[in-house]
């Protein structure tokens, strides 16, 4: 397990990883221990080694300066439940600056139905804006929930937007 910390120009952002993929990112952080306390569990095993991420950390920083950026970086999701896994896949298909609805993402990942569900899924995303849940609306066009909070969720989606792509 490897990890690393660093700041951006909206705070600081956590990165856990594994021989197999990403395992947890954090939302921007205000400072550098609040971003180790919020990447949790899993660090006791990890080595801090920043070369490992280097081209993810340009691209993080890059993405908080209003640049598109594609994450198509590997994810060790075994831990995830089969559908959770479909839900993060079906959100990874949202193209920047771009939105759908979580009927879209349940459709998308095996359950029409399971709009509800895809919303729980979300709300334990491991990796957020990796895999872009603020990217994922309700089907009126509300912002719905967001693990960050609905101000960091108007913040990305503003972010994007402002790109214009």
């Amino acid at each position: 397990m490897y990890y690393t910390i660093f700041d951006t120009s909206a705070g600081w952002i956590g990165i856990l990883g594994s021989e197999a993929g990403l395992r947890r990112a954090t939302l921007p952080q205000p400072s550098k221990p609040a971003a180790y306390i919020a990447l949790g569990y899993g660090l006791k095993e990890a080595r801090e080694t920043p070369p490992r991420f280097a081209d993810l950390v340009e691209r993080y920083r890059a993405y908080f300066h209003g640049q598109p950026v594609e994450f198509t970086d590997a994810l060790d999701l075994a831990s995830a439940a089969p559908f959770q896994r479909a839900v993060w896949q079906a959100t990874c298909a949202i193209p920047y600056g771009q939105t759908q609805s979580y009927s879209w993402v349940a459709a998308r990942a095996g359950n029409p139905r399971a709009a509800r569900a895809a919303g729980r899924a979300l709300s334990v995303n491991p990796l957020p804006i990796i895999i872009p849940c603020h990217r994922v609306l309700a089907k009126d066009g509300g912002l719905g929930g967001y693990s960050g909070g609905l101000p960091v969720k108007r913040m990305l989606l503003a972010l994007e937007t402002a790109a214009g792509t």
